[in-house]
């Protein structure tokens, strides 16, 4: 079981407070990221969970064991660390084993864990290697098989794949998600990027400055954004927001609409614009409209479209897509 409950729970560093009451309930076998700008406090929540960090108020409650003065080691949890924190004069095998060697477990138990984590991460021919030998993906793998060996309730990851070039990224997004799925442990992922939390989450935790804006799933984030800075957050590329005369006609005090729900017209109705930047992505195109008074607001397009600095066009937005907002930036539902 890997059931986690936050109740209340808050943490300050003297007058300067990180973590401002929070309330969660993460499901047993759910995939949940806590997701945030630099700063909003989501690695100090996840060092809570672990123990790492003491709390100074709430409970923290695993399968119904509040933890908060139990120590990190006691709470059958594992984390995976940024910077992998591997012994560089061990093999990958001596690796993984660490903690299990440590915890007193017998040899024969000991191999047939770590070779059978070895086989689940592909890591079996690289197993007499030492780190120094290995790829930043596959020393992510064997950072993710220390941690799987342990059997824990919970995999903690704390940015594990920050440190890889965008390509390998995208490639253990895949082998995290898939892992955890076929594991059915709990896991909780802390990362700065959206694009990461989107596609790996069953379930997305927003939080700026210490506070949680929002928990949701992914599409729920998306769609039903909670406020203006959920809104702003989630999504790639960002919303556009319009305030002024334009808002009010929809009775609001802002309003937002996703670059991918603005209509392009060369010469229709709409909001008359100037192209002052155009990308073409093959796949997409994206494009950087003056729009006057309304401001400059971000269009992408599926497929090639042929536009280019200078031409001018009208937006229209998709009246079902566009999201209102108050004056103090709360989501105006429908």
């Amino acid at each position: 079981m890997g059931q986690i409950s936050l109740q209340g729970v808050r943490k300050s560093f003297g007058p300067v407070n990180i973590i401002r009451g929070a309330d969660l309930d993460i499901e047993d076998g759910s995939f949940v990221v806590f997701v945030g700008p630099s700063g909003c406090g989501k690695t100090t929540l996840l060092r809570l969970i672990a123990g790492l960090e003491d709390v100074s108020g709430g409970k923290i409650l695993i399968d119904g064991k509040n933890v908060v003065d139990v120590p990190p080691a006691k709470r059958g949890l594992s984390m995976v660390f940024q910077s992998y924190a591997l012994y560089p004069h061990m093999s990958v095998r001596g690796n993984i084993a660490f903690g299990l060697k440590m915890a007193g477990l017998p040899r024969a138990e000991i191999d047939r864990k770590v070779e059978a984590a070895a086989a689940t991460l592909n890591l079996t021919p690289y197993l007499e290697r030492k780190p120094r030998e290995l790829s930043g993906g596959q020393r992510q793998r064997v950072a993710i098989g220390r941690a799987i060996v342990r059997e824990p309730k919970a995999f903690l990851f704390d940015e594990p794949l920050s440190n890889l070039d965008a390509a390998l990224r995208v490639q253990m997004r895949l082998e995290v998600t898939r892992l955890q799925k076929q594991l059915a442990t709990t896991a909780v992922y802390v990362t700065h990027d959206q694009v990461e939390a989107m596609t790996m989450a069953d379930k997305i935790v927003v939080l700026n400055a210490g506070n949680i804006e929002q928990y949701g799933s992914p599409l729920e984030l998306y769609e039903r954004p909670a406020n203006v800075f959920v809104a702003g957050f989630i999504g790639s590329p960002k919303m556009n927001f319009i305030s002024g005369d334009v808002a009010r006609q929809y009775n609001a005090a802002t309003i937002g609409v996703r670059p991918e729900h603005l209509r392009i017209d060369r010469d229709g109705q709409g909001w008359p614009g100037t192209v002052t930047v155009a990308e073409h992505l093959g796949s997409d195109t994206f494009l950087y409209v003056d729009a006057g008074k309304i401001g400059t607001l971000t269009v992408r397009y599926v497929g090639e479209l042929d536009l280019a600095a200078g031409d001018p066009v009208s937006l229209s937005p998709d009246p079902a897509r566009v999201h209102r907002f108050t004056e103090d930036g709360t989501s105006i539902r429908a």
